[in-house]
């Protein structure tokens, strides 16, 4: 004897069973994820931005580099610069700062990681890092590659 069950409930277990595979690949996925956690206007006028990232590539970076682009609030170019990251171990998360001298932080849109210009750990590539990166804000500021 066979067991059978309605349409839908069968539907719903067909569809969860297809994503199992795709969602234990998203979870192992090398993964570079990159957050901007916070925003403050310096004593001098400038902007305060903190990163947190947490570098699930299986590998150590000894320095990770960014081109950004900092939009204003009306969506137009205001600089590029680069933010450099520093090292950043396998599997834990690390805090950055920086300050952006002349630069408000009402005054900023948007943060585009255009690129990856430095991404030296073992094995390591910029094209690897930036196919990882996975990018998040949890500011007024978006943050976008």
């Amino acid at each position: 004897m066979t067991a059978s069950c309605g349409l839908r409930p069968c539907l719903v277990a067909a569809f969860l069973g297809a994503m199992t595979p795709a969602l234990a690949e998203e979870r192992t996925a090398p993964a570079l994820a990159l957050t901007l956690n916070s925003q403050e206007t310096t004593e001098a006028g400038g902007c305060r931005l903190t990163f947190v990232l947490q570098n699930d590539l299986a590998a150590a970076l000894e320095r990770l580099v960014a081109e950004a682009v900092l939009f204003d609030a009306a969506g137009r170019v205001a600089s590029l610069t680069l933010f450099d990251f520093g090292a950043l171990p396998e599997g834990r998360p690390r805090v950055r700062q920086f300050d952006l001298a002349g630069q408000g932080c009402d005054g900023i849109g948007a943060v585009l990681i255009n690129g990856i210009g430095t991404c030296d750990g073992a094995g390591i590539t910029p094209g690897a890092c930036l196919a990882a990166l996975r990018l998040a804000s949890e500011t007024d500021i978006e943050v976008t590659g």
